[in-house]
Parts: structure tokens; C-alpha cells; sequence
């Protein structure tokens, strides 16, 4: 759901740089959860491809030239990939190319000839990966689709907050005593920061007048429960209990959510809620887009780590510090008073990617995080 949401600003781009332009978008299973509530996105196909991590186990060779014939019939004019720097839009290429779409945009590291028609080289992870949302935008723009608004939306009814408020109730929560999110959960166990903290850094927010609401998926109740029985009194183990619309709209509610790094910070990000991020040091380009935040990397045991290469070599070498149950408090409290992050109480450090000397690429992301200029220009204008 994440990547999908920070495509939405480029997919804009795309949509208003030409009157009438109708988007199709193509994605997985998961991911049309959230492209559904894209106002940007006039349809959807769904279809779980085999090189993307996914649980489908109906994407044979057989499925996947049904997926051509199908892109085949709908004559597309042009098809834009997206993908991270870790990832190859080769696959996607060989796609469209067999659909016959006649322009396809994308990055790619070596010279795509008639696969990618317009390509943009991709220089990432050799000089150090912008912002996902970032990269995608500089990728469109390259055909001239450019805008003013960069940021994540997502509109939340009135009567789906109401509702969601009636269900914490019905919980035992009083939604006007101060609440915060807690979301434990997420897809990779490489990205999980340690339950015991986030129990511990609950009981401590608990402490401070807090209500916990310990969000999850219905798989995760355990480790929802694990975190709600070491918080105490005052935190709810609401895993599995809320509708994607409720979960959204509880963040939208919520004056922080404190969260691993997935698609709950992304979420945050599009309806405006500060958060603290815990960031696994996999991937450097997901932090939290045009929100106020404070995001706390923390290392993969190496027996986890993963064997992608362009992902090795933007992993710091050396091990750095990893954030405590009280920076997580301290986080809360700074992000609820409105303190800006050069004021911030919490050590440099434990916010940076690297150091500086572990692969001599980058040191503070959050505080040298710019938008990047894109170095091609209006090449594509035929796109």
C-alpha cells in the first residue's frame, strides 16, 4: 500500500499535465486497497506479478500472457513504471512490450533498447536514492508532467471518523481522553522494530495520561496482545478490528502515531499526522513525505539482512545506535508541543542513516533530505 500511495503526487502529475488524460492503474492485490481511494486513478487492474513479493499462487506463465492480451485489447496509449531503486522495471517492460503499448517510461540502469522506448538512466543507489515520491516525480516529469502540489492525499468522511470513534468506544476507550496509535506490525519480520520496546515505550506513554491503541493486522492479534500486556492498563488491542476506511480515518484522528516503517506512516503522511517512524535500515527513500515526524533507524541482524545488492550498498557497514522506549516518548512529546526538529532533545545520531564513514554516500537523510532537481529535463515530450 505504501509504494502505491507514493505514486500518487507523480500519477497527478501525469493526470492534469494533459486535459482528458484517463489512468489505469496496475497493481497488486494489496496495493488496489489503497489505489481505490485515489482520487487520480480513473480504473484498476489487479494482478499479482511473480517478481514482486506477493502470497498470490495465480501468477503463472499462463496468467501472465491473459495479463497481455488484456492490455492488448485496451489499447493503451503509454504505460509509466514505477519502481524503487531496488527494483527492475525489465519484467513490467517485457509486459508492455508483448501488449504492443507504444511508449513506455521508466528507470533503468542499463540501455533497455526497444523494451523502454523512454528511459531515464537510473543513477540510484550510486549517488544516494532520493525520496521514493521523489524519484517519481522526477521520473514523469521528464515528459514535462509537472505540478505544484508534491503531497499525499486522502479525504476522510465525517461519518466514517464518527464511526470509527463509536467502534473505540464500544472498545472501552474514551476518545476524549488523549489517545495515540501504536502499530507494531508490518510485512517483514527484517523490518519489525523489538515488541518488548514498543510494550515498554506504550507503558511509559500510559504513564504520561495516554491511551494506547495498539493497531494491527487480524494475523498480528498476538503481537498486538504481547504489546498491550506489558503497557498496561490503558492500551487496547484493536488488531484485526478496523476496516481499511477506519484505520484511516483513526490516523487522521490520532495527534501522533507511533509506527514501524510501512504503509501506516504513509497513510499518516496523507492525512496530515505527525509520526514517529521506527526505520529499519533496509531501504533509505521511505521516511515520512511532507509531514512532521521523527524518524529512529535502527540496524538488521545480519542473519536477515538482505542479499539485493543495491540494497547492500546503501546499508551502513559500522552498527549504530538503536532508539529506546523513552526517545519514543520524547518523540510523542515533541511532535504533540509542535517542537521543531533542530530543537529536538534527541541525539543526531540516532537519526541518521549512516555516520558518514560506513559507506561514505550520506549522514543525516532527514536533515539533508531536499527535493531533487531532475537533471533530464523535458526529454520525453513525446510521452
Amino acid at each position: 500500500m505504501g509504494d502505491v500511495l507514493m505514486t500518487q503526487p507523480a500519477i497527478r502529475a501525469l493526470k492534469q499535465s494533459l486535459p482528458g488524460r484517463k489512468i489505469t492503474l496496475l497493481t497488486s492485490e494489496m496495493g488496489a486497497e489503497i489505489a481505490g481511494k485515489l482520487p487520480e486513478v480513473d480504473d484498476l487492474m489487479v494482478f499479482d506479478v511473480p517478481w514482486v513479493q506477493t502470497k498470490a499462487e495465480n501468477n503463472d506463465s499462463e496468467a501472465i500472457y491473459g495479463l497481455v492480451n488484456e492490455l492488448k485489447a485496451r489499447t493503451f496509449d503509454a504505460a509509466a513504471i514505477f519502481t524503487n531503486y531496488s527494483q527492475s522495471a525489465l519484467p513490467t517492460a517485457m509486459v508492455c512490450y508483448l501488449a504492443e503499448i507504444p511508449r513506455v517510461l521508466a528507470y533503468s540502469r542499463e540501455n533497455p533498447y526497444k523494451l523502454i522506448n523512454n528511459w531515464l538512466p537510473d543513477h540510484e543507489p550510486f549517488s544516494f536514492p532520493v525520496h521514493g515520491v521523489q524519484r517519481q516525480l522526477d521520473l514523469v516529469s521528464a515528459t514535462g508532467a509537472c505540478i505544484s502540489d508534491r503531497k499525499l492525499h486522502l479525504d476522510v468522511p465525517k461519518d466514517i471518523e464518527d464511526a470509527a470513534l463509536r467502534k473505540l468506544e464500544d472498545e472501552g476507550m474514551d476518545p476524549n481522553t488523549p489517545w495515540l496509535i501504536m502499530h507494531p506490525g508490518v510485512s517483514e519480520d527484517k523490518r519489525k522494530y523489538p515488541v518488548e520496546l514498543y510494550g515498554q515505550a506504550a507503558k511509559l506513554l500510559a504513564a504520561e495520561g495516554y491511551q494506547l491503541l495498539v493497531t494491527a493486522l487480524e494475523c498480528e492479534k498476538d503481537l498486538a496482545s504481547e504489546v498491550v500486556q506489558i503497557a498496561g492498563t490503558g492500551s487496547f488491542n484493536l488488531a484485526g478490528k478496523f476496516s481499511l476506511d477506519d484505520f484511516i480515518a483513526l490516523i487522521n484522528l490520532a495527534p501522533v502515531i507511533v509506527s514501524n516503517n510501512t504503509a501506516s506512516v504513509h497513510i499518516a503522511a496523507a492525512t496530515g499526522t505527525p509520526v514517529v517512524d521506527l526505520y529499519a535500515r533496509t531501504n533509505p527513500e521511505h521516511t515520512p513525505w511532507m509531514v512532521e515526524n521523527r524518524v529512529f533507524y535502527f540496524d538488521v541482524p545480519k542473519s536477515i539482512q538482505s542479499k539485493n545488492t543495491t540494497l547492500v550498498h546503501t546499508t551502513p557497514r559500522k552498527g549504530m545506535p538503536s532508539p529506546g522506549p523513552q526517545d519514543i516518548v520524547v518523540a510523542v512529546r515533541e511532535l504533540i508541543e509542535g517542537v521543531p526538529l533542530e530543537k529536538s532533545e534527541i541525539s543526531l545520531e540516532m537519526m541518521n542513516w549512516s555516520n558518514g564513514k560506513s559507506n561514505g554516500t550520506h549522514t543525516n537523510l532527514q536533515q539533508e533530505r531536499r527535493f531533487s532537481s531532475n537533471t533530464y529535463g523535458s526529454l520525453l515530450s513525446e510521452f
